[in-house]
């Protein structure tokens, strides 16, 4: 029984156009399926496009939101350069620039953005020095999704209980766990320092228009890791039906659904 984040799905007002936004400023490879579009981030994480109020009637919750919804999306690339052509991409196309392309703590390099569909990325380098010419369409080394959460060490504890194993662990300041192939790397900080970091205050509530998929190995699995999670804090809100699927939050509301 390990819980993967396989796919992070986005609620958008306007798939359509999420996808044209997304096509421009990262461009990943894209295919459509129905009334969602599924987006591949070059091999460091999959994204789904689903309209906010199918999202949420998905997940059994009401699709209002305000504020911060509480994540922030990093998209990390080889250098400064790169990550200030993806910027200037992102603010071409609509989004709105929260933090400009600067250097950062620690050597690094990097800007924020909230896209028009409401999510917030941050595009980084691990560096603030060039150390090449920079490539017309950068592609991501690694992409993750930081969860602002109350607690860290006490969500630590919930994830490892389904599963999941820590990588990099600074206490209270900074969790992350080791990513499944292909996949992007869930981590943990505290909601307002998370805030801070995205370039906002940390007031908001309701539906985060983000929700998170594993697909799990058998049928079995899935109540298994339904059940873990009713067990460890979190709170089920849609048992395994026909298709053998279900729903379940973590202790700081945010939500999973396990498939197989």
């Amino acid at each position: 029984m390990v819980l993967k984040l396989d796919v992070i799905t986005l609620g958008a007002p306007k798939v359509p156009a999420a996808r044209g936004f997304y096509a421009t400023a990262l461009s990943p490879a894209i295919a459509a399926d129905g009334d969602s579009v599924s987006l591949d981030l070059h091999g460091t994480g999959h994204l789904e496009l689903s309209e906010t109020a199918n999202l949420a009637a998905d997940v059994g919750a009401a699709p209002a939101t305000s504020g911060f919804r509480g994540y922030l999306l990093t998209y990390t690339v080889n250098q400064p350069a790169e990550v200030k052509t993806l910027m200037d991409a992102a603010a071409r196309s609509g989004a709105e620039v929260l933090k400009p392309a600067k250097k950062a703590l620690f050597g690094s390099f990097s800007g924020v953005f909230r896209a028009p569909d409401g999510a917030i990325w941050k595009l980084a380098a691990a560096t603030n020095k060039d150390t090449g010419r920079a490539a017309e369409a950068p592609l991501p080394t690694e992409t993750t999704v930081i969860l602002g959460v109350s607690a860290p060490k006490a969500s630590k504890v919930f994830y490892e209980t389904l599963g999941m194993t820590a990588d990099r662990d600074y206490g209270n300041k900074y969790i992350d766990f080791h990513p499944a192939k292909a996949a992007a790397r869930l981590c943990l900080m505290e909601r307002g320092v998370l805030a801070r970091d995205a370039g906002t205050t940390k007031e908001g509530d309701g539906f985060p228009a983000m929700v998170f998929t594993c697909t799990a190995e058998s049928r079995t699995e899935v109540d298994a890791l339904l059940a873990a999670a009713a067990a460890a804090g979190g709170r089920v809100t849609a048992t395994a039906a026909d298709g053998h699927s279900g729903c379940f939050t973590d202790p700081d509301g945010f939500l999973w659904r396990v498939t197989h």
